[in-house]
């Protein structure tokens, strides 16, 4: 039996017929072909998909890898950063602590004033030395002088005045004496300053990492006196070499 549909008003307007379909004959086949096409169109999606996935794969692998390797430049190079700024601080403590070095000598030692007395103190050392010294030359020579008198003359009293005018001398020679104790006091106040002054430049060597690293940059030393100056050393110290001594002088005229 034919089953009837309705007529829609849009073929009343076109009109045109449209064919009657019987469900009973068509819908199965049809019905059975669309569901054929869907499943296959299905398992060429899936195909497609697991085909895919393995190159979608590698390719995230590859992206994580870059970003891996990526962080780890980025690491390595905050650690240098890290490492550098924990040595610009060091060196910047360095300076900071020599310029209070450097301050502390500028204000006590080399600000005029201290060096002006340190050299005050050496010039009165040199002269109160040479005053010295030229008292006790003038003493003994007088003393020289009276001893020769003495034994010339006969008189009881010109031999005691004689004897008062060398006894006069000899507390004179006394008196000059009292100069070692003066130099004595004005050097120690001069190696009271040098000492001060050492130890603060010995503070800032070891600051720039001790005396072996200032070494590395010390220039060559390049004599530049004279042959006659190269001969004026001065006495030399205790355990100083390269002193001829006098027995080495004795040698020579044997």
């Amino acid at each position: 039996m034919a089953v009837h549909r309705k007529r829609f008003r849009v073929e009343d307007i076109a009109g045109g017929e449209m064919p009657i379909l019987d469900m009973t004959e068509e819908a199965g086949p049809m019905h059975s072909e669309i569901m054929a096409e869907l499943r296959a169109i299905r398992a060429q999606m899936a195909r497609g998909g697991h085909a895919a996935q393995p190159q979608s794969d590698t390719v995230v692998a590859h992206e994580v890898a870059e970003t891996r390797a990526l962080l780890e430049t980025y690491r390595a190079q905050i650690e240098q950063c890290e490492k550098l700024k924990v040595e610009l601080d060091l060196i910047h403590d360095a300076i900071d602590r020599t310029k209070r070095e450097i301050a502390t000598l500028h204000g006590k030692s080399f600000d005029g004033g201290e060096m002006a007395k340190v050299n005050g103190e050496l010039g009165a050392v040199v002269g109160g030395t040479e005053q010295a010294t030229q008292q006790i030359l003038e003493a003994a020579e007088s003393i020289d002088q009276a001893a020769s008198a003495m034994s010339k003359v006969d008189s009881i009293d010109q031999q005691k005045r004689l004897a008062d005018d060398i006894q006069e001398r000899v507390i004179s020679i006394f008196e000059a004496c009292n100069f070692q104790d003066l130099t004595g006091q004005r050097i120690s106040k001069v190696m009271s300053t040098m000492k001060f002054i050492e130890q603060h430049i010995n503070a800032m060597m070891e600051i720039w990492g001790g005396v072996d690293a200032i070494k590395s940059h010390v220039p060559v030393h390049v004599d530049n006196r004279s042959e006659d100056e190269k001969l004026l050393n001065g006495p030399k110290l205790a355990g100083d070499v390269g002193h001829a001594s006098q027995d080495d002088i004795d040698a020579l005229f044997d």
